[in-house]
């Protein structure tokens, strides 16, 4: 089973609704979209900002970053709330190099520090708290995330974790590969413990926004 959150022309109307981008950041959803590359795209991306502006966030780690797209969204946040950094870790040296491009173009490479390698390792050897921790790795991965994400984000700090809704695969009784059930079961873990106040926002493939007490 795969389904959209949003029937198509929502999906395309909220991503009308989202302000111009910068030339650098349109282009990058061009070339994901001709290449097929996973991004958040703009509606989830202007989520993100207003998520880390209004917690006025100036740590933010990215648990698996893509080509800089996300870490885009994040570094104008933390530039606009008066600067920190956001730290990008992908595995492919070749991916981090685009970011990094894309981001010197975008003005923000000021505001990012690059990690080449396991993300979640990556959390764990950087050490300190952030105020936002950006959750996109492999599916399965996700439950075994969580206490790490704990250990390493504030209290009244955010998390957010892309693709809660899983293509529609959360809704299909059959679907038990190991990424279906690793959604299933970070949102089972985050949705039942008191110490999360958490929501899923149905935009694109859900995105979960979760504030630790």
């Amino acid at each position: 089973m795969t389904r959209e959150a949003l029937v198509p022309e929502f999906g395309t109307y909220l991503e009308n609704l989202v302000p111009p981008r910068p030339a650098e950041l349109a282009e990058m959803e061009e070339t994901a979209k001709k290449l097929g590359f996973p991004i958040i795209g703009p509606a989830c991306g202007q989520f993100c900002y207003l998520a880390a502006r209004t917690l006025g966030a100036r740590s933010v780690f990215e648990l698996g970053s893509g080509f800089g797209y996300s870490t885009a969204w994040f570094a104008q946040a933390v530039r606009d709330n008066g600067g920190g950094v956001v730290h990008h870790v992908v595995w492919d040296e070749k991916l981090s190099k685009r970011a990094k491009q894309h981001l010197q173009a975008l003005g923000l490479i000021e505001y990012v520090e690059f990690h080449v390698g396991e993300a979640v390792s990556a959390l764990r050897e950087t050490g300190g708290t952030f105020d936002l921790i950006f959750n996109d790795i492999d599916k399965h991965g996700y439950p075994a995330s969580l206490p790490v994400i704990r250990d390493h984000l504030r209290p009244g700090g955010l998390m957010i974790v892309d693709n809660l809704l899983w293509h529609g695969g959360v809704l299909d009784p059959k679907d038990d590969s190991d990424d279906t059930k690793g959604v299933r079961e970070l949102t089972r873990l985050v949705m039942s413990d008191p110490s999360w106040i958490a929501s899923i926002v149905p935009l694109r493939d859900g995105m979960l926004i979760a504030r630790k007490s």
